[in-house]
């Protein structure tokens, strides 16, 4: 049998998933890390993106807003401001989400605020991505 860890993923308002894993892959701000039992322990700040769960030879796929893990031996946690399986995301908002997005990086207006315009942008690519499978 494959070795596993515990894998916590928490959003401020619910335990997202807790399991037994072989293996997670999360987009930190320096790229993807796999994470495996035995891993080195350190605390990484994550980047927009899909986090990875490989599970009895099946992976799964879920969006991560950013946030941090926390990687022990035997444990990585995983506290991000939202997550979502992709049966959960709603893709007309999120295809509205990314339009308005694309409109406010358009303007040229001191207004704007381009960086968050950029986040958006960036969330509602990645729940579309998740939503497609990719």
């Amino acid at each position: 049998m494959a070795s596993t860890f515990h894998l916590e993923i928490v959003t401020p308002d619910r335990k997202f998933y807790e399991d037994e894993v072989n293996m997670a892959i999360v987009r930190t701000v320096e790229g993807d890390v796999g994470i495996l039992r035995d891993h080195v322990p350190s605390v990484v700040p994550l980047s927009i993106g899909v986090i990875k769960i490989k599970k009895d030879g099946k992976m799964i796929r879920a969006t991560c807003s950013g946030g941090f893990v926390s990687i022990d031996e035997d444990k990585a946690t995983i506290i991000t401001d939202a997550a979502e399986w992709p049966e959960e995301i709603d893709v007309e908002r999120a295809k509205f989400a990314m339009k308005r997005a694309e409109e406010r990086l358009k303007e040229s207006n001191k207004e704007v605020d381009v960086l968050r315009a950029q986040i958006a942008l960036s969330k509602a690519l990645n729940r579309l991505r998740v939503s497609k499978g990719e």
